[in-house]
């Protein structure tokens, strides 16, 4: 009987409360603690997309850096692209011991449509590289890396026997 008058006396409730507002779902708060430096929006409205130059400015620059691996840029390069950037990363150009490299400036020239010749300042530190990069628009709409430089022109490609 004890149990039976304890359970009429504190009745469970038929749904469990929500512990927190999930900023994913339409019309709830925002998150309390965001993550520093990413903005918040309020549901519904529209999110700016990074554009393909800052896209690739990172993306390339972690490949460079080696805090990712070659291979991880396989499906966003087109043609020589992929050797010259394999070529590159093997010497590990932009790593350093301390200070993490970081685009500190970009700009952009289009030669046609669909093309953007993309230039890059890369800072380490009290150390500024440059690095160069195209970019290809293919007929999926997808951007892709067709060549990429790092502080002056390729060196000659030797003749394949």
């Amino acid at each position: 009987m004890n149990k039976v008058m304890s359970r009429t006396a504190h009745p469970r409730p038929r749904h469990r409360p929500p512990t927190r507002q999930d900023s994913r779902r339409p019309g709830s708060t925002p998150p309390r603690n965001p993550v520093p430096g990413r903005a918040v929006t309020a549901p519904g409205t529209a999110v700016a997309q990074p554009r393909p130059t800052d896209l690739f400015a990172d993306r390339l620059l972690a490949v460079l850096s080696g805090r990712r691996p070659v291979h991880w840029m396989l499906r966003h390069t087109a043609g020589r692209a992929y050797d010259d950037l394999a070529r590159l990363a093997e010497r590990g150009p932009l790593r350093t011991h301390g200070t993490r490299p970081v685009v500190s400036d970009i700009g952009y020239y289009v030669p046609r449509t669909g093309a953007l010749e993309v230039f890059a300042r890369i800072a380490a530190g009290n150390q500024l590289r440059a690095m160069a990069f195209r970019l290809e628009q293919g007929p999926d709409h997808r951007w892709r890396c067709t060549a990429v430089e790092l502080e002056g022109p390729r060196p000659p490609r030797l003749p394949e026997d």
